[in-house]
């Protein structure tokens, strides 16, 4: 088998363990088979509201040795990220996010006729049995979509009524329409960060807080109003400038950076 990713910016342990597993070296010398999840028990219990998300992994931060989380460093979230949370911790999943990511960042046209056509029938499935169509492409990164298929995202709105949206460290992303793409700023409490927290509270974004312990979460914060969010992942339900609360998963539940509250 041949590998036909290029490796080299990976890190070399990871390229090591590729090699030396005979299913990590077949998976890295073909294409994925699929790209969107959409059974992920965090955006199931959307399914209770009539909406349907399907969510796309990749590798965060620079793991593919490649940054696609431009805040990953100065927001200090990449020991805490999601990525390590659930099944995310287990070696297979974290090389079929990379596999992906490569893919993407290699095979770019390939790629996208793919998502393309996994969305087209992610939209017909939920319109056949009378779900809200949903898309999160940032499942595990921080990707500016809107620059590199907005177009496909308003066709899939125009025919589909499909609702993309995502988390976001990145507090001036100009989206033309929110109605077709909802973002959701993920705050962090390390004070490098607060001019950004600063940003996306002046232009009255949505913030996403995760707290240490479910019990630890208040009424107010910053002085805005707390939803729960974790009640579902469909932050696009909920109204712009008040604060969506997480609790710690994963990991995340031992950091000390000051990314989680408490």
């Amino acid at each position: 088998m041949t590998i036909i990713y290029d490796l080299s910016k990976v890190p070399a342990d990871v390229v090591a363990q590729i090699y030396a597993s005979p299913k990590f070296t077949k998976w890295f010398s073909e294409f994925p088979s699929k790209l969107l999840n959409i059974d992920n028990p965090k955006t199931v219990k959307g399914q209770k509201y009539g909406v349907r998300t399907a969510v796309l992994y990749l590798s965060p931060a620079s793991s593919s040795g490649v940054n696609l989380c431009a805040m990953a460093v100065e927001a200090a979230c990449i020991d805490a990220c999601l990525n390590t949370a659930g099944r995310g911790a287990m070696s297979s999943v974290q090389m079929s996010r990379l596999r992906k990511t490569l893919f993407m960042l290699q095979y770019w046209a390939e790629f996208l006729q793919m998502l393309n056509d996994e969305i087209a029938t992610h939209a017909k499935y939920c319109l056949r049995h009378d779900y809200k169509c949903a898309v999160r492409l940032n499942g595990t990164t921080d990707i500016r979509w809107e620059l590199k298929m907005w177009n496909i995202m308003v066709d899939f709105h125009s025919r589909y009524d499909v609702q993309f949206y995502d988390y976001t460290k990145i507090p001036n992303r100009l989206v033309p329409d929110t109605s077709i793409y909802d973002l959701t700023f993920s705050y962090s409490g390390v004070e490098k960060y607060q001019r950004h927290v600063d940003t996306a509270r002046a232009m009255g974004m949505r913030l996403a807080v995760v707290f240490r312990y479910r019990t630890q979460i208040p009424k107010t914060f910053l002085g805005m109003d707390v939803v729960d969010g974790d009640d579902s992942d469909l932050r696009f339900l909920e109204p712009q400038g008040v604060v969506s609360a997480l609790y710690a998963k994963g990991k995340a539940v031992h950091d000390t950076s000051g990314f989680v509250v408490g």
